[in-house]
């Protein structure tokens, strides 16, 4: 399944706040247990999160083939999970670029004692 990143964030920072390693080929894996299988692996390409389940390691040698869900309700709640992430993430970013309304001139240490 695939999730459009938003131009004002990145794909790597959402990786990250999510839970996600960094494997060796760059691609990002989140372990579902103690074991390195099952997990969700994920391919960030051109403003895009492709996610899938992979169930088990390549079968043999030299193959990138293997037992990956592309869908399914697993598939589906980490997709509202990495997108809810994103809301708070975009929502944090809003926040920090308004203005503050409250702004009051500050003293300093010694301002507020002979102020």
């Amino acid at each position: 399944m695939k999730i459009n990143i938003p131009q004002s964030l990145n794909g790597q920072d959402i990786m990250r706040r999510a839970n996600y390693g960094l494997l060796h080929n760059g691609s990002f894996g989140r372990r579902m247990g103690s074991y390195d299988y099952p997990r969700f692996h994920v391919y960030l390409d051109r403003g895009v999160i492709n996610l899938h389940l992979d169930q088990k390691k390549a079968s043999y040698e030299g193959s990138s083939a293997h037992n990956g869900e592309y869908d399914g309700d697993l598939v589906e709640r980490e997709i509202e999970r990495i997108s809810g992430i994103i809301e708070s993430m975009l929502t944090s970013t809003r926040v920090a670029d308004k203005p503050r309304e409250d702004t009051e001139e500050k003293k300093g240490f010694w301002g507020s004692l002979f102020g």
